[in-house]
Order: C-alpha cells, then sequence, then structure tokens
C-alpha cells in the first residue's frame, strides 16, 4: 500500500507538472472552458429542478409579500 502511495503520488506530481507547463504554454483557455462547461451542467441540472422558480430581470418580487 505504502508503495502505491508512492507511485499515485508520483504520478500526481508528474501531471501537475505537465498541467502547469501546458498552462504556461497556451494559456488559460482550458480553465475557462472547464468554467463554461461547469456553469452549463449547473444550468442543466437546475433547469431540471422542480424546485427552481426564474424570475424575470429587474422586478421587485418581493413588493407583493404580506408584511
Amino acid at each position: 500500500m505504502k508503495l502505491a502511495a508512492v507511485i499515485r503520488a508520483e504520478g500526481d506530481s508528474a501531471a501537475a507538472s505537465l498541467m502547469a507547463k501546458e498552462f504556461a504554454d497556451v494559456g488559460e483557455g482550458l480553465v475557462e472552458l472547464r468554467k463554461i462547461e461547469a456553469a452549463e451542467d449547473i444550468a442543466y441540472r437546475m433547469s431540471q429542478s422542480p424546485n427552481v422558480v426564474y424570475l424575470p430581470h429587474g422586478q421587485n418580487v418581493l413588493i407583493s409579500l404580506p408584511q
């Protein structure tokens, strides 16, 4: 188990080094793409939930609440 943990840590270290090198070469475009994909996934999941209500922008819906 110790050897497996060491090998896994070395692999993670190598992967992090490769990612850092690629980010330096090509910029942060991949990170932005992942953020967009995550936002798209979140929006899809929220749209499938029966507990989500969409409100129009700019309307104050709290005015009609009882005091």
